[in-house]
């Protein structure tokens, strides 16, 4: 059996990672700025987080949700006071996409209504709901594509006001920052006037904060630099470093009927130690304050090359366009002549996404190859 052709692949295996750094067989060691594509948020191998992982599987793995899971109300408490939402609800699943699916479903149940309004270039995931509230015709087969979607662009309230008009859309979905489509961000002027009018007509308002959140902005999650609080909240990638998980942060005003949601593995013993685990050295080592100091150094150093054209992004989540380059093009010679990762978006945008906790010699050391790069 051979596997399905998915991925354009590099011809580079990593076997071992270390901190922002991971390892071919032969020894050969690459600058991690990619992290798997912001999966990982504390480092490849991070000694407290393999001790947690290890403890955990060495007892117990697996068992259904049918039973107490103790961890579960652990990793609630958690992420409760990390967040700043200890009075919402938690629920625990295994991707991105999948949180998504469970946080539209349970804003159709809350509100009775069927409609979804999500906005241009979104990215919210491939399973059936998620992908048709992604504006790429591309992954969408015809059984995905659904009248129940509506896209508007980002950043156009008047749109927005237009649309949710008709009070028949369940929920507003929007990405903390948009990342699939190139790291662009909605302005705090427009984030406060779309909480004002999602609770205007009746409308919830759903955070995709699966890669922007977490950290990643400078903040637990990037929809906290612009002072909102939104109904429903979605995480996933580096909420355990690795360990497949996602989760649904859940406003006390939605009801919780037993049997609207359901899992087999989410929340599992396993994903609960390594999300613990995370959650424990973001605080002990200050990974939210890291993110938000080397990711704005990052990004005042890469306005000072003068061939990039273009740099976008909070804390460490940056995108950037130079002059002369595809991102593809790029992207392949700081990888195969340079040693370092770093990922795409779109045919122009690199795209950094690199652990949390990179320090400044990491970076500077980046800037120095990517300048080489840019003028070889």
């Amino acid at each position: 059996m051979k596997l399905f052709d998915v991925y354009s692949l590099y011809d580079i295996e990593p076997v071992k990672g270390s901190g922002n750094h991971v390892y071919t067989e032969d020894g050969t060691k690459y600058l991690d700025l990619y992290g798997g594509h912001a999966v990982i948020s504390v480092g490849h191998a991070h000694p407290r987080y393999v001790e947690a992982v290890a403890k955990q599987v060495s007892n117990l793995g697996f068992y259904s949700n049918s039973v107490i899971n103790s961890l579960q109300s652990r990793l609630a408490d958690k992420l409760g006071k990390a967040s700043g939402y200890d009075d919402y609800a938690l629920f625990l699943c295994n991707s991105g996409a999948e949180a998504n699916e469970n946080a539209m479903k349970l804003a159709s149940f809350a509100t009775g209504r069927s409609k979804i309004l999500a906005f241009s270039h979104a990215f919210h995931g491939r399973t059936s709901g998620a992908v048709a509230a992604t504006d790429n015709p591309n992954i969408q087969a015809p059984f995905n594509k659904t009248p129940n979607v509506d896209f508007v662009p980002l950043n156009d309230m008047e749109a927005v006001k237009t649309a949710l008009s008709s009070k028949e859309f369940a929920a507003v979905i929007i990405e903390g920052i948009q990342g699939v489509a190139g790291i662009y961000e909605p302005t705090t002027e427009f984030m406060q006037a779309l909480a004002k009018e999602c609770k205007e007509t009746g409308t919830l308002l759903i955070l995709d904060e699966i890669q922007s959140g977490y950290g990643r902005s400078g903040k637990f999650f990037a929809h906290q630099h612009h002072d909102v609080k939104p109904d429903i909240i979605t995480c996933a990638k580096g909420i355990a470093n690795g360990f497949p998980m996602g989760a649904v942060l859940i406003s006390p005003d939605i009801e919780a009927k037993k049997g609207m949601l359901g899992t087999t593995f989410g929340g599992n013993h396993l994903a609960c130690a390594a999300a613990i685990a995370v959650l424990d050295i973001i605080e002990d080592e200050k990974l939210v304050e890291n993110a938000a100091e080397t990711g704005a150094y990052l990004i005042d150093e890469l306005k000072k090359i003068p061939q990039i054209t273009d740099v976008r992004g909070r804390g460490l989540m940056i995108g950037f366009e130079v002059e002369g380059f595809t991102g593809g093009e790029l992207r392949k010679k700081l990888l195969f002549d340079h040693h370092i990762f770093t990922g795409g978006a779109g045919k122009m945008t690199v795209r950094l996404l690199p652990a949390l906790n990179l320090s400044k010699k990491d970076a500077d050391i980046f800037l120095s190859e990517l300048k080489k790069a840019i003028i070889s």
